[in-house]
């Protein structure tokens, strides 16, 4: 008879500021928290406090920061990565692949230095990416004071999305996102130079997370920060866990990587009138008895919003079919063989 490992919900006090909620547990392992990854190894932390552990090439699947992981106690060993709740990822470089961000976040923290252009098409993207891995998008507006801030003009960009407005330097804003974050787990998410690592800094009331200068010449900062890392932040006077944020390198481009639901979260308006239309497999794009093609008519859409929207929703699909490579050769082939067809009748009519 082939032995079975004992699987129970056992409690661990010390690593429940760090959000660990009874769940199963292997006998002879412990759980531990990713709160760091540097190649080939990984600083947890478990019970009995911060580990370095070392990472296992054909563990399935690779671990990330934010993850749980269940560690053989006395050696370390990485057994297993345990169920997530949400997985953050983007479209790898190149559009090769998917690159993972971190796992089991609540909340992610778009982040717009206001000393430089706050664009909506890169809010739109990365709140896609947080109601994809089950997170709520929240905008957090850094560095008040140093530019012009079009508040009423953001809110209305991105209707349903709670925007915040902070200065480290000032201290302004920083209880909104300290009650936001407390007994959860949140990821900032923005360009290099933002203010991601001044602002975990502020929350964290000591200098951890290193920052880096801004050129004056066009705002845009260096990659400071190198690694994705996870902070415990100090509890709030009421006596709540202050939660967790992991601070992350800059991003450049954020190439998607969600489902049409997701971009669809996004643009809550858009699937509140899809709710109406006389098809239940409306494509909005001219169908009898469109309620967002009446919206546009009568102008209580935006035009410029279900134009981003159709965008987002193409890249989805493109992303989606990269992924699969069965349906993105079969992709190709059709449109290959529709633009053969096409130069064939051209060629024809003359």
């Amino acid at each position: 008879m082939d032995e079975v490992s004992l699987v129970t919900f056992r409690t661990f006090p010390t690593l429940e500021p760090y959000g660990w909620r009874d769940r199963p547990v292997s006998d002879g392992t412990q759980p531990a928290r990713v709160l760091r990854h540097d190649g080939s190894t990984l600083t947890a932390v478990c019970a009995d406090g911060v580990q370095t552990l070392r990472s296992v090439p054909t563990l399935e699947p690779q671990p990330t920061v934010g993850d749980w992981l269940d560690i053989e106690q006395g050696t370390g060993r990485i057994r297993a990565v345990l169920e997530r709740s949400g997985l953050l990822t983007r479209e790898a470089a190149h559009k090769q692949g998917s690159q993972v961000l971190a796992a089991n976040v609540d909340v992610v923290l778009i982040t717009c230095g206001v000393d430089r252009p706050i664009k909506a098409g890169r809010i739109q993207r990365v709140a896609t990416m947080a109601w994809d891995a089950g997170a709520v998008p929240v905008i957090v507006v850094t560095k008040a004071g140093t530019g012009e801030l079009d508040l009423p003009r953001l809110e209305l960009e991105h209707p349903g999305v709670l925007v915040l407005v902070t200065s480290a330097l000032e201290g302004s804003g920083l209880d909104a996102v300290r009650d936001l974050v407390a007994g959860r787990t949140a990821v900032l998410i923005g360009e290099s130079g933002a203010g991601k690592s001044t602002l975990t800094n502020a929350l964290l009331g000591r200098e951890d997370a290193e920052t880096g200068r801004v050129r004056a010449s066009d705002n845009k900062g260096r990659h400071t920060t190198t690694s994705r890392q996870l902070h415990l932040l100090p509890d709030l006077p009421d006596g709540r866990g202050g939660g967790l944020i992991i601070d992350t390198p800059g991003i450049r481009s954020v190439g998607l990587v969600a489902d049409a639901e997701s971009v669809t979260a996004s643009f809550a308006e858009i699937g509140e009138l899809a709710s109406s239309c006389r098809f239940h497999d409306c494509r909005h794009a001219g169908e009898p008895g469109c309620a967002v093609a009446a919206a546009l008519d009568d102008g209580s859409l935006d035009a410029d919003r279900y134009r981003d929207w159709q965008r987002l929703q193409r890249e989805a699909l493109s992303a989606a079919r990269r992924a699969d490579v069965h349906a993105y050769r079969s992709h190709v082939k059709q449109f290959s063989r529709a633009a053969k067809e096409g130069q064939t009748r051209k060629r024809g009519g003359r």
